[in-house]
């Protein structure tokens, strides 16, 4: 068990396993290849769950022991999911895992940016508020409500995100070509094409994918469609967006600011423009970062695990083909 985990489902996998709990973010490590094979077979284990380990072909090439993989993450790109298979082991991940926590931080981030939240809480902290009334003038902000909101993707997160944004009486406007108008409509949401929504709505929330045609795909002609009085949420992926535009954007001022919780790098280049922009809320990519996302996928894997022992399918597996092999 190499993922941070919550102590109740903890309790739960030990009733069944055995389990050795070394959580990365406290040992502040990550397993090489040949620390995981030699772990695995010296230890007999049966069950590896984890969040951030890479667990490459050479690995399920060198194992005869392990059966069972799960990853705490929604992402399995860090795991060899073909060589997995290969070897007979069951891999399970947790979709959806901090679809309520990157939401909410995404309405958040509407709400500092549209109300200016940062900048009225460093006015009091300083101690710069003297004048009782000044900040009526120099903080007026602006309302939710009444406003068009784009949502760019409606999976989960974006899904989440339009249920909330329904309670703040808004024109929502998604675009997802994957999804059906009757299930946007759902939502409280529009069907629009990605170009009508830039172009009409007051903000803007990411909520993509990263691939191949996401790329880039909010490019510098469609930064350029933006009213000058929006805002960008980015709360998903920085390679889905011409950073170089819109930051040039914001220098301009041609829109009105920003929220980003994710950057080309982790942490903030101390060079970065970004940094330098007073009409950005930035946070240091912290969408899922909540104790209920961590209670949310250790539960998930939990009960992937009890499934799996019981000799039944897991609800998230990812190569059910290898089933077979167990029989």
């Amino acid at each position: 068990m190499l993922a941070p985990f919550h102590a109740g489902a903890l309790e739960r996998l030990r009733k069944n396993f055995a389990v050795t709990y070394e959580n990365w973010m406290e040992t502040k490590k990550l397993l090489s290849p040949a620390e995981f094979v030699k772990r695995i077979q010296e230890q007999n284990i049966e069950v590896l769950i984890i969040e951030a380990d890479f667990v490459k072909r050479e690995v399920f090439e060198k194992i005869s022991k392990l059966q069972f993989l799960g990853i705490c993450r929604a992402d399995t790109n860090h795991v060899d999911i073909e060589a997995a298979t290969e070897a007979g082991v069951i891999v399970v991940n947790t979709p959806a895992r901090n679809d309520v926590a990157v939401a909410e931080l995404a309405i958040g981030l509407m709400l500092s940016v549209l109300r200016g939240i940062p900048s009225a809480h460093n006015m009091v902290s300083s101690r710069s508020w003297t004048d009782p009334t000044a900040a009526y003038f120099s903080l007026r902000g602006f309302e939710i409500t009444g406003k068009t909101i784009g949502i760019v993707g409606l999976g989960a997160i974006g899904k989440q995100v339009a249920k909330r944004l329904k309670a703040f009486d808004c024109t929502i406007l998604a675009y997802d070509p994957f999804v059906d108008e009757e299930t946007m409509r759902s939502f409280g949401a529009r069907s629009a094409q990605l170009d009508e929504l830039m172009n009409q709505s007051d903000i803007i929330t990411i909520h993509l994918p990263v691939n191949p045609d996401t790329l880039g795909i909010i490019n510098a002609d469609r930064v350029a469609m933006m009213k000058h009085s929006a805002y960008l949420i980015n709360t998903a992926s920085t390679f889905v967006v011409d950073n170089e535009a819109i930051i040039k954007a914001l220098q301009e001022k041609r829109i009105a600011g920003a929220g980003f919780d994710v950057y080309e790098t982790w942490p903030v280049q101390p060079d970065s423009p970004l940094l330098d922009l007073d009409n950005v809320v930035l946070t240091p990519h912290i969408g899922g970062a909540t104790y209920e996302t961590i209670e949310r996928y250790s539960n998930m894997v939990v009960d992937d695990a009890e499934s799996f022992l019981k000799g039944e399918r897991p609800k998230h597996i990812k190569n059910p083909q290898v089933l077979e092999k167990h029989g």
